[in-house]
This record gives structure tokens, C-alpha cells and sequence, in this order.
């Protein structure tokens, strides 16, 4: 008869999931997932064009010349996009990849979702075993007071004892530039024994992105220009005083103008108009 502790060994073994097999790195996008771990190719990648990017000048060539930088194997820094929301921070990330790679550069982009921080030292793992050089995207990257996942972040950003590895480049999108409310910020200043130290190592974070670049709410005329180009684009052709009125109605209706209100005009409008915006 075999030991118990033996079993028991090969009972757990048996319930384990196996290790991830080594990546096949042929697509140019991933999605990271869990239980199991598993790098999921990306057939299409969702975005627009960095030319239908507008009000963001500074921070597109910014995180352009940084990302060429880095695909070409030069020192480039982790980036923070942070700012209102719909302004196109995550648009921009994906639009700078595809822009890259139409300049021939093989790099990779792995979205990696805020759930799943906990388990970056493992995806770190099979990306710095890779010869390609990826992108590690986290979305909408934000903690609230009991939070513990900042501390994966770390692992990224600084890369512990052994480093961030030299293949990767991590860039995330925030609606805050510290990545946690204000006010959790002042309400652990005002109870904690020692202010300054109670919240240091969670503001910290945003100081260790080597870029900053911020976005904040567009003008009317921008709003329009967005539409505009939407509209040469995709080949939906109306008189521009309609254009004008229904657009300035439509951001009237949603309290706000941004990017991502003009994206929704704009669908609605093709619509209307029997133009198919799709691939």
C-alpha cells in the first residue's frame, strides 16, 4: 500500500491545473485570462485609426515616440494615460500600437484586466522567456481604500529583485492621475497615526509611470472636428449646418461633451443615413 502523504500528493496533483504550455506569439494581440492561465489571441482588434484621434496632439506624439523607442529595443518609460472619461486614453494605447506596427515593428499587445494584477508575476514569466517585445495594457486601472492589488503592480512597474523584464512596457488608463479616490486619500491623512506615511505607498504608484499624460474634456469645437472626421472617414456625407445642430443637440442630451459622445453621434447618424461603419 502507498504511503498516505503520497496519495494525498497525487490526489492535489490531479486536481491542479496543468502549466501553461510555452505561448505561440504569432498574433500581434493577446488577452490574458486565468483559471486556467492562458495567453488568448485576438483575431481583431478594436480600434480606430491615431488620425481620428483629435484634442490629443501632445500626448499621441508623446506616446508614439515612446513606443517606437521601446520597439526598437531603446530605454522608454511605463506610461500613465489618466483624465475624463471617453476622451480616448484607451484609444489612443491601441491606435499607438497599430501605428507602430504599420512602421514595421513587431510588437506584441497583451491586455491584462485590473482582476487579474494577482497573477502578473506569471504572465511576466512567459514574456520574458519570449524573443517579441510586447505592450502589457490594463484598462481603467484604479484601487479603492482596502484594496491589496497595488501591490501586484509593483511587479510591473519595478519588476522586484529581478527587474521589469526588458521586453515589456506597461501602459495604463485611469479616470485618476493617483489611481484611488481623493477622498480616501484625505480620509487616511486625517486618521492615520502617521499622515504622511498612510497613504505614500499607494500615491507612489503613479510615480513610478515614467510618463504622465493627461486628458481632459474636450471644446465644442473639437466635438465637431471628431465628428467630421468620422464623417470623411466613413464616407457619411450631410450639409454641415445639420451636422452642426443635430451633433450640438446629441451632446446637449448626454450633459457632456468627449470623445466617446462623438463616436455615439456619429454611429447614430451613419445609421440614419444607411452607412455601414463596420468591417
Amino acid at each position: 500500500m502507498s504511503d498516505p502523504l503520497s496519495r494525498i500528493a497525487e490526489a492535489l496533483e490531479r486536481l491542479a491545473p496543468a502549466p501553461m504550455a510555452a505561448p505561440d506569439f504569432a498574433a500581434e494581440a493577446f488577452v490574458w485570462h486565468t483559471a486556467p492561465d492562458r495567453l488568448e489571441p485576438v483575431a481583431r482588434v478594436s480600434r480606430v485609426d491615431i488620425g481620428l484621434l483629435v484634442g490629443v496632439n501632445r500626448s499621441r506624439d508623446t506616446l508614439l515616440e515612446n513606443t517606437r523607442h521601446f520597439a526598437a529595443g531603446l530605454p522608454a518609460n511605463n506610461a500613465l494615460l489618466w483624465g475624463a472619461r471617453g476622451m480616448g486614453k484607451s484609444s489612443l494605447v491601441k491606435a499607438v500600437h497599430a501605428k507602430v506596427r504599420a512602421e514595421g515593428f513587431d510588437l506584441k499587445i497583451v491586455e491584462l484586466s485590473r482582476e487579474d494584477l494577482p497573477s502578473v508575476q506569471r504572465l511576466l514569466q512567459h514574456l520574458r522567456a519570449s524573443a517579441h517585445r510586447f505592450l502589457l495594457f490594463c484598462d481603467d486601472l484604479s484601487f479603492s481604500h482596502d484594496d491589496q492589488h497595488y501591490k501586484s503592480l509593483k511587479a510591473v512597474l519595478d519588476g522586484g529583485i529581478e527587474g521589469r523584464p526588458e521586453n515589456v512596457l506597461f501602459y495604463a488608463t485611469s479616470n485618476r492621475r493617483h489611481l484611488m479616490p481623493r477622498d480616501m486619500i484625505e480620509n487616511e491623512r486625517s486618521t492615520a497615526i502617521n499622515p504622511g506615511e498612510a497613504v505614500e505607498e499607494k500615491v507612489s504608484l503613479s510615480d513610478r509611470f515614467g510618463l504622465w499624460l493627461g486628458f481632459h474634456p474636450c471644446d465644442q469645437d473639437e466635438y465637431l472636428q471628431m465628428i467630421r472626421g468620422y464623417c470623411a472617414a466613413y464616407g457619411v456625407t450631410v450639409p454641415d449646418e445639420r451636422l452642426h445642430a443635430e451633433a450640438v443637440e446629441w451632446q446637449a442630451t448626454r450633459g457632456a461633451r468627449s470623445g466617446r459622445v462623438a463616436w455615439q453621434f456619429f454611429c447614430d447618424l451613419a445609421a440614419r443615413e444607411g452607412v455601414r461603419i463596420g468591417a
